[in-house]
């Protein structure tokens, strides 16, 4: 197998906790494959190769290029950022912890708490102008607009760093450094497609040859598509990429109709864009866990979520959406299906709801098989034998 290692496991559940930004997006430039020089994703970045002193072509201007460009800009001999879409960036509320704040955390702990209990009401006060009242989200941006003057003195790179879109409904940044380090001497900044890549060059849409010895692409992560076809098979072999054709979907972003004892951490409309994923992931963790749990007290082998139960939910959801900022806010970002429009990605309110909704596990919500039907998925299909639980006719006429 050429030198790959394959490893097969056998298990009566299975438990995806890739996320949605697992899968490296790669740009379709004419040309692309005809470069001479060192080529590669930021998320396969490659450490061996000496920047120092190269021409870099970084294309792309997302949360990827945000947090590598200023750390990688003092470096190389010339930096040549492409962005087809400048994002909305808020300044970094950074400081060192005062001694006086180390010393009461020290003796007096709780301290501790009440001051993240502070900032996750003051993060989970964002989503009233995300996701509720999309109008509040003006304040915000004139914060960042501010931010941009202070920090870009230069009246036409300025121009082309001021988003024409309402802030929110791209993914908003946060940074302190990405402004300064497009302000250096060796970093310019590309607004002009890209007509095509040649051996050792990027050629704009203007004519303009950008000569390069290494291109970077921080081009961001095929969100739409988190499973490569033949990942995940559900009954009766049906791939999950298929399943997904017209949208991502998922109830409580973690089980699927049709993929029995399959549970996905960091599912559809699990994304944030104002708070911590660690209380969406932990609340899913939790989910997963009382299923499991529930499992074991009825004695089935296998749980599989009705198809009724998850079509309203995300009916739901997408109603909700549709009042969000990332819906009514005037541009295309990778928060929405390309082939539908949808949102698949984010989830529409406070994130404590989406933590009250997992709370609790009910048996009701699913059928429970004993044994498990034949064909789950491909990698947590459990052996099947005479007997199936009753629920499955139903199963069966309700899936149809």
């Amino acid at each position: 197998m050429n030198g790959a290692l394959l490893v097969v496991c056998a298990g009566r559940v299975l438990i995806s906790a890739m996320g949605g930004l697992s899968r490296a997006a790669l740009p379709d430039i004419p040309g692309i494959d005809t470069f001479k020089g060192r080529a590669f994703h930021s998320q396969h970045w490659d450490h061996a190769y000496p920047l120092e002193g190269k021409r870099v072509a970084v294309i792309g201007t997302g949360a990827s290029a945000i947090q590598f460009v200023p750390q990688i800009a003092p470096r190389v001999a010339h930096l040549d950022l492409f962005q087809r879409t400048p994002p909305w960036i808020m300044p970094k509320a950074d400081r060192a912890v005062r001694p006086v704040e180390q010393w009461l955390f020290r003796h007096l702990p709780f301290k501790q708490k009440v001051m993240r209990s502070a900032l996750y009401c003051m993060l989970e006060s964002r989503a009233f102008g995300f996701a509720i009242h999309p109008s509040l989200m003006q304040t915000a941006q004139k914060i960042a607009q501010r931010h941009l003057r202070r920090q870009v003195r230069d009246p036409q790179l300025r121009a082309k760093l001021t988003p024409d879109y309402t802030m929110g409904c791209k993914r908003v940044l946060i940074s302190n450094d990405y402004f300064p380090a497009l302000s250096r001497a060796n970093v310019s900044v590309t607004a002009s497609a890209i007509e095509c890549i040649e051996e050792d060059a990027v050629i704009t849409s203007d004519g303009v040859r950008h000569p390069a010895d290494c291109l970077i692409f921080g081009t961001g992560f095929q969100v739409a598509d988190t499973f490569a076809r033949g990942v995940v098979r559900g009954r009766g072999g049906v791939d999950i990429v298929d399943t997904w054709r017209d949208g991502a979907h998922a109830y409580l972003g973690t089980t699927l109709p049709g993929y029995p004892n399959f549970f996905m951490i960091v599912g559809p409309n699990t994304g944030l864009g104002h708070n911590s994923m660690v209380l969406m992931i932990e609340s899913q963790v939790e989910y997963t866990l009382r299923a499991l749990k529930t499992m074991q007290s009825e004695r089935a082998e296998a749980i599989e979520v009705r198809p009724q139960v998850e079509r309203a939910y995300n009916e739901q959801i997408q109603q909700k959406l549709a009042r969000a900022i990332w819906s009514t806010g005037g541009c295309k970002s990778w928060y929405l299906d390309p082939r539908t429009g949808k949102n698949t990605t984010l989830w529409p309110g406070f994130a404590y709801r989406f933590r009250q909704a997992t709370r609790t596990f009910s048996m009701d919500d699913y059928f429970a098989y004993s044994p498990a039907p034949q064909t789950v998925n491909a990698h947590a299909a459990a052996p099947s034998s005479a007997r199936v639980h009753a629920n499955t006719a139903a199963a069966s006429a309700e899936a149809s």
